[in-house]
Formats: structure tokens, sequence, C-alpha cells
């Protein structure tokens, strides 16, 4: 038997989440989206080391670039800054790694999560925060198709990922997302029906970026096939779980 402070570990799963420099200036930041492949790498030889037979890594969207279509593991990947450039490379060297290693790898790219704890400057938390302090929410015209998943769907996804046969889901990628896109106005427009309705929402008072996504939405199907993955939080019912937590625990 293989233990760890004596837990039994034989079939235990590694989870690498850790990632530095996600937002900002930080994506471009060559030297540290380095480091974050190095320590990708790591992560493995750790989960080598501590005795597990697979490893999951977090990867992203970013890894894809701009695509009209919705997304699978055979979509080709053209990452467009330097955070998704090493999310791809660390991706595919953690997966040599663990063949050199005899360990299986599952990869993951995730799109659009929210829910309780997430960023005060994410779209879906900084959207809930103005409007409960009736401050005026500025936005594009919202015209991109988007989809978003709760985070408790998100761990559920991850957690079939690691109970989920070896034969079947070592060496894939997986993309997670609820496998639902909608225009990104009507996700404003549900968060404004429930935390304020009847405010006014600027759609159109933010140009789009130069590289601006259009389109991202993510093809589960596989994710359904191999592990049985549904989502069973619906938009409406995320949005006002997170309202609660925001109300409760985390307006000033």
């Amino acid at each position: 038997m293989i233990t760890h402070n004596g837990i039994d570990i034989k079939n235990a799963v590694f989870y690498h989440f850790a990632w530095d420099g996600t937002f900002g200036n930080a994506r471009n930041n060559v030297e540290g989206q380095i480091r974050n492949i190095q320590y990708t790498i790591d992560a493995v030889q750790v989960a080598k080391e501590l005795g597990c037979k697979r490893f999951i890594g977090a990867g992203s969207q970013a890894e894809y670039g701009r695509s009209n279509f919705p997304l699978t593991s055979k979509t080709p990947v053209f990452p467009e800054n330097g955070y998704g450039i090493a999310k791809l490379c660390a991706g595919n060297m953690s997966r040599l790694k663990c063949e050199e290693l005899d360990l299986e790898h599952v990869w993951t790219r995730i799109l659009s999560v929210y829910g309780p704890h997430d960023g005060v400057n994410t779209l879906v938390t900084g959207t809930i925060r103005k409007l409960l302090k009736g401050e005026h929410v500025s936005c594009t015209k919202g015209e991109q198709i988007w989809d978003f998943l709760f985070a408790e769907d998100v761990a559920k996804a991850f957690y079939l990922l690691g109970c989920a046969d070896g034969d079947i889901v070592n060496g894939k990628t997986y993309v997670i997302g609820s496998g639902h896109g909608r225009p990104l106005y009507e996700y404003i427009s549900i968060i404004r029906n429930i935390v304020s309705p009847g405010a006014e929402i600027g759609f159109g008072e933010i140009a789009y970026s130069p590289k601006q996504v259009m389109h991202l939405e993510a093809d589960i199907s596989e994710l359904k096939q191999d592990v049985g993955f549904t989502p069973c939080i619906s938009f409406k019912e995320g949005i006002a779980r997170t309202l609660t937590w925001i109300v409760e625990r985390d307006m000033d």
C-alpha cells in the first residue's frame, strides 16, 4: 500500500490548478509564463513522487485564440497571448512528462466560470456589485456568443474526470463549459433582471477590443460520452446563488 501521511493514495489523482499571471499585462509576461510551464512539469514530478496514478491539468480557452465554432479537443489552436501559449505548452509538455513517468494524463480547457469567491472585476461579479451599488453598467453591444458555467458544475466535471476509467480518459483533452452558448447581452440582461430589475445597461458604450473573441462556446459531447457530465445549475440559479453570496459576505 502506498501512503502519504497515513492515507492510501495508490489510486489518487493529482489536480493542478495553480497559475500565476492570469490577468492584464501579466498574461504577456514571457518570463513569468515560462515559469508557469516549469511549475506544471514540477507538479507532474510531485504527483509521481506521491504515488498518484493520474495528473489532471487546468488549461484554458485562451489556447484556442479566436474561433467561430463550438470548441472541441480537435479544434485548431492559435493562442494570441503569452498566457494561452504557455497553457498550450504546459498541457503538451506535462503529457510528455506523464508518459515518461508512467502517469495517466488528462488536460482540460476551461471556458468562463462564475460563482461565489470569483474575482471582483470579472464580468459576472463586477456587474452584480455595480448593480447592487446603483452604479451604471457600461459594456459592449454584447453580441459575442458566450458560454458560462457555474463553479459547482466545473468542480463536478473535474471530479468525474478523476473517477473515470483510465483507459477512456488517459491522454485526452476535454473542453469544460455548459455546452450552450448565447449572446452576452442575454447573460447581462438576466443578471440585471435578478439583481436590479429596470436598471439601465449601457450596451454599446464600450468598443470591442482589436482581438475580441466573438464566439466562445464549448462542445461537451466528449465529456458527456466519456464521464457522463451534464451541467446541473442554470445561469439564473447560478446568478441567484452568486448574488446571495456577495450580499452576505463580499459587499463593502
